[in-house]
């Protein structure tokens, strides 16, 4: 299949004209429902592990596509692959290519074979990491499987729109947005509008105004949850009544259509699409009475829960059976008394269908060799190789059955590859001849294709991966100028408002008021509403707002007012934004920086430090944990220069201590990765974060009164930890280990531990146990004394230290106990 894209009816097109875009359209329908239909053969087969596809959509997605105009994204449904088709962005042979998980980005451009088949995406960057003109182009931000998990980002891709339009400091980007006429256009299943993230998404952009479109593919059904236990009155649209926009008051433009009626369809879809693109209204559109002729995936059978009543309702009302038998009927008398009909006779239309099938046939056949024809061809040099050691090991006998076996398999799997090669090192560990070595590199080097193709781009491979921005430290005046920490941190806001016009800052009382700490104090009246703004009392779509923004140009600074509250949003940071690059083959980017406040605080809702959860759940942003607001503003001032997403944790309680003011604001750069020895000591190294670090360095000094020298070591990032390895050099002087941490046990310590004992091998240099000083396992108690007992104190580090250097020499510390 060519890629050619539907473009929008337009109303002076001649009959003919007319009639050759329905008839195209009639086709991308059937090579789509064609492409459903052996897709799910393949999965059956073993081909493909799994398949969940559009058939049943195909009309609706077909009038979406014609409203659909370029600099448009979409962040949608994993049922959307004729609107793909439809504006060019997949072939059919695409459609197999991911299907079997082909890991060439050319074969599988939606994402090199990491996604299952169904999640779409097209490339908003150049080879270098650079930005496309993502006007010129149509986008479609990549899909997740989390069930509505795709809102909470449309948010944000609407609002770019509004940005560009209304905010005069970034209006010269014109590689994103062309006066914020842009649409962003959402789809999800009826079933998944009972989530609670979709209901967050609906109030945010009805309370924003923003150009979004949210198709709502109405099946009935919730895999095998009819819609009466899924949705109040068993509709979307009818329970939304009350976001109805009207003279008085804003809200959202709401349309209701069936999905099988084409004609009303294109006109509903044009009208949303300008109300939405002119006049910055969002807009629902509940498409009902649609089918799923498959059921809801390969996993099952719709049989087992649909009578054969709602079986044969569905035969009759699928929207291609449908849009068939108006084709067939269509009639149209002239002033002049000519019949002007799309098709003279039903073998016109089976042609069409016949064409259709065969372009499918052909294309998965295409796609499955070039994915199999890979495979094999390393099975030929793996087995030319074993041919090899098979002639010179004493051992030829095991590893000539290793070799026929791999060579019998008629569909073989990269797995199956390298599986056997490995398996017969075992067999040639006691000898040594070249082609052992032969064998050796290949291995090497599967292996390490293997991470080029299933593990690369986690992160950004590109020239503003933020590790390499150059650190820049702090000046200082001549004067010692102490301030408020907070002071700082304005301040260095401030200054990055001025030098980086594209950044936003928005968060729960992150406006008015210029944050609940004042880090952003008098910074709206400054820079004006739209760059310093306030939201309602919903993390996970100001994530999504960040998310969006950053995907169209922009640099957001998503607030979250406590660390606690981060869980409302982890969702999203773990399945959207964390794996974005990575999923995408590095592709799309969301260099969203997320900015919080914890540590020490006081309450079992308030005082948590969810740590462990964060580090394992975000693998793909940078997690950082600064110990004042120099080292705060030091970091927002390193990964604005850099394009990867990030967390930044501040200090609560540091707000109101006294920092000096540097003279370099907006400059200055935290490195990220890195730690700093704010310590030496010949004794214990002690490695510590946050506010808990500062505990320390004051034990440190009480220590010294009982000859305790100990080096104390700040983090400062955990994601990355530690990348020149300044902890095992410190280990190799005081050969003795205390991770000090007010996480859960378990926790970052824990993870802590691993990078130095593991990683970093420092378990060579320790002569006592290594050891972690935590929080108690429980949340926090509430007041000083619930904090005293619930966290690490300062009489528990010294008491813990002292223990460590008690079993160490005894006679010089006598225990205290």
């Amino acid at each position: 299949m060519t890629k050619t894209a539907i473009k929008p009816t337009n109303k002076d097109l001649s009959f003919n004209d007319f009639k050759e875009e329905v008839l195209k359209d009639y086709r991308i329908a059937k090579i789509s429902r064609e492409c459903s239909l052996l897709g799910r053969r393949e999965v059956l087969t073993g081909k493909a592990k799994f398949g969940i596809f559009g058939d049943g959509k195909e009309v609706p997605q077909l009038a979406m596509a014609k409203a659909f105009k370029h600099g448009d994204f979409r962040s949608g449904y994993y049922r959307d692959q004729t609107f793909m088709m439809a504006i060019g962005e997949l072939t059919a042979q695409q459609f197999f290519a991911g299907l079997y998980a082909h890991t060439d980005i050319e074969a599988d451009p939606m994402s090199a074979g990491r996604q299952m088949g169904g999640h779409f995406s097209t490339h908003s960057l150049n080879e270098d990491g650079t930005w496309k003109n993502l006007t010129e182009q149509y986008n479609s931000s990549s899909d997740i499987s989390p069930t509505a998990a795709q809102m909470p980002r449309l948010l944000g891709l609407a609002q770019a729109s509004k940005v560009y339009r209304n905010e005069k400091s970034v209006q010269h980007k014109s590689k994103f947005s062309l006066n914020g006429d842009e649409v962003a256009w959402g789809t999800i299943g009826n079933a998944s509008t009972s989530e609670g993230i979709f209901f967050e998404t609906i109030n945010g952009a009805g309370v924003l105004q923003v150009p979004m479109v949210i198709s709502v593919w109405d099946d009935e059904y919730g895999i095998s949850v009819h819609a009466k236990h899924q949705t109040t009155k068993e509709s979307i649209s009818e329970i939304l009544k009350g976001f109805q926009r009207d003279e008085k008051n804003n809200g959202y433009e709401i349309f209701v259509v069936n999905g099988w009626d084409y004609v009303q369809l294109i006109d509903i879809y044009n009208k949303a699409a300008k109300i939405a693109s002119e006049e910055h209204v969002p807009v629902l559109i509940h498409v009902k009475e649609l089918t799923q002729p498959q059921g809801h995936s390969t996993s099952g059978s719709h049989e087992r829960y649909k009578d054969k009543e709602r079986l044969n309702w569905e035969k009759n009302l699928d929207c291609i059976v449908k849009m068939r038998e108006w084709i067939l009927n269509f009639e149209l008398e002239t002033e002049t008394g000519e019949t002007l009909r799309f098709v003279e006779s039903e073998e016109e239309i089976i042609l069409i269908e016949k064409s259709a099938k065969k372009e499918v046939t052909s294309a998965k056949r295409n796609a499955w060799n070039s994915y199999i024809n890979d495979i094999k061809s390393q099975v030929l040099i793996a087995s030319q190789l074993l041919d090899k050691v098979i002639a010179k090991s004493k051992n030829a006998a095991f590893i000539t059955k290793y070799k026929d076996n791999l060579t019998s398999i008629i569909d073989p799997s990269k797995k199956d590859v390298l599986s056997t090669v490995r398996k017969t090192l075992r067999y040639l560990k006691n000898e040594d001849f070249a082609e052992k070595i032969l064998l050796q590199n290949f291995i090497k080097d599967s292996l390490k294709d293997g991470h080029k193709k299933y593990s690369s781009y986690l992160y950004s491979e590109s020239s503003f991966k933020a590790q390499d921005v150059p650190v820049k430290k702090p000046i200082y005046g001549n004067n010692k100028n102490l301030v408020d920490a907070r002071i700082i941190m304005r301040d260095n806001f401030d200054a990055i408002f001025k030098k980086h016009p594209e950044v936003l800052v928005f968060g729960e009382d992150a406006g008015f008021i210029g944050d609940v700490n004042q880090g952003l104090e008098g910074l709206q009246e400054k820079y004006g509403k739209i760059r310093v703004a306030d939201t309602g009392i919903r993390e996970a779509t100001i994530i999504g707002q960040g998310i969006g923004l950053a995907m169209r140009g922009l640099r957001p600074i998503a607030e979250i007012q406590y660390l606690d509250y981060l869980l409302y949003a982890l969702q999203i940071m773990s399945d959207d934004l964390a794996t974005l690059h990575y999923r995408t083959f590095g592709k799309q980017k969301a260099p969203l920086i997320i900015r919080t406040r914890g540590h020490r605080l006081e309450g079992i809702w308030h005082a948590g430090s969810p740590m462990a959860g964060i580090i394992n759940h975000v693998r793909g942003m940078h997690v950082l944990v600064p110990r004042n607001m120099t080292k705060a503003a030091g970091f927002y001032n390193t990964l604005l220069e850099a394009d990867e997403p990030a967390l930044v944790i501040e200090c609560l309680n540091g707000y109101r201590l006294k920092e000096e003011l540097p003279i370099n604001l907006g400059e200055f750069k935290t490195m990220i990765g890195v730690t700093e020895t704010v310590k030496e000591g010949t004794d214990l190294t002690v490695v510590s974060y946050g506010s808990t670090l500062r505990i320390v360095e004051e034990v440190a000094k009480e220590l010294q009164q009982t000859d305790i020298d100990i080096e104390v070591i700040d983090a400062q990032s955990l994601l990355p930890f530690d990348l020149n390895h300044d902890c095992v050099k410190s280990l190799a002087k005081t050969n003795k280990l205390l991770i000090v941490d007010e996480d859960l046990p378990g926790g970052a310590s824990a993870y802590i531990l691993q990078e130095i004992l593991e990683n970093q091998n420092g378990y060579q240099f320790l002569d006592s146990k290594p050891a972690t000083l935590t929080a108690k396992a429980h949340r926090t108690a509430y007041g000083t004394d619930g904090d005293y007992f619930s966290k690490p104190s300062a009489e528990d580090i010294f008491e813990k230290i002292y223990e460590i250097m008690n079993e160490a020499n005894p006679n010089k510390y006598p225990s205290l106990y």
